[in-house]
């Protein structure tokens, strides 16, 4: 029988506690589960009012791994759900919206990353984030993608845009920064002239082309993250990769110091010290106020 618990007010099914979703550290759906409702705090504001595509992996990493970002089947009526515009030729999608723990609890069960759209459903048409994916092309690590990230950092602050730093919870890192007053074209060519500007600055390192040919060794800024209709890794989702790796917000200063991979790798368990010690460190992208407009 399935086990039914309380959340807020709201009874939520929860499946296969026991089952190890990544073997290599017996790492359980349970605990999954126990990770995404002690981190909630920190999470629910950057996924709040963003329509959430689930790429999910219940038999874990090495198992089938598939995007959902219609509602799914079974979806509680009490989860809030937002129709989302595609392209022109397209008819809207109804996507979920998780705006509160029990949403949160409940997507968590169905075992999935969280990734988002650059912008909020009450307004689909005004970007309210900049994103840059790094990716290292082998053998380029993250220890590249940081030297990278600073150069964009001090780029993005000439213009009065102040960005902040997260991991992939893969092999890359993101930066991420609040702006306002324009829409997802409009970021994205901006984003895409400071790659360019990336790669003529450090020709041996930067590549902005996503021509596999041209990556090894090299870190490609991903720009195109920007478009309407492309999502990104939310902070605090935890990654179907190898172990229970997280797109863990970090600071600049661990980006300056970076001299291994291992030092901007980080499992669920390591999140909760991180949130006592440093809080999060990407609050301000959820404060309208600190967001500005693209020069």
């Amino acid at each position: 029988m399935t086990p039914i618990t309380e959340v807020e007010g709201r009874r939520v099914a929860l499946s296969n506690l026991e089952k190890v979703l990544y073997p290599e550290t017996g790492f359980t759906k349970g605990e999954l589960l126990h990770y995404y409702a002690t981190t909630a705090a920190a999470l629910l504001p950057h996924l709040r009012d963003r329509a959430v595509s689930f790429l999910r992996y219940p038999d874990g990493p090495d198992g089938q791994l598939f995007f959902t970002k219609n509602v799914p089947p079974g979806t509680p009526d009490w989860v809030t759900t937002a129709e989302v515009p595609r392209s022109s030729a397209d008819s809207p999608a109804r996507m979920v919206v998780v705006q509160d723990l029990p949403s949160l609890v409940w997507a968590a069960n169905l075992v999935t990353e969280f990734h988002t759209h650059q912008w909020l459903v009450q307004s689909p048409q005004e970007a309210d984030r900049l994103v840059f994916d790094l990716d290292p092309g082998a053998p380029a690590t993250i220890v590249h993608c940081c030297e990278v990230a600073l150069w964009l950092r001090e780029r993005l602050a000439a213009d009065g845009i102040e960005a902040y730093p997260k991991t992939a919870g893969s092999k890359g890192l993101h930066l991420l920064a609040a702006v306002r007053g324009s829409s997802s074209e409009r970021t994205s060519e901006y984003a895409k002239a400071l790659a360019v500007e990336a790669e003529r600055a450090m020709p041996r390192l930067v590549v902005h082309r996503m021509t596999k040919s041209l990556r090894p060794g090299k870190v490609f800024v991903d720009w195109s993250q920007n478009a309407a209709r492309k999502t990104t890794a939310t902070p605090y989702t935890v990654r179907a990769r190898r172990a229970p790796l997280v797109s863990a917000p970090v600071t600049w200063e661990e980006v300056a110091d970076c001299r291994s991979a291992a030092q901007l790798e980080f499992r669920a368990e390591d999140i909760a010290p991180r949130l006592q010690d440093l809080g999060d460190l990407m609050a301000v992208l959820t404060a309208p106020e600190r967001a500005v407009p693209l020069p």
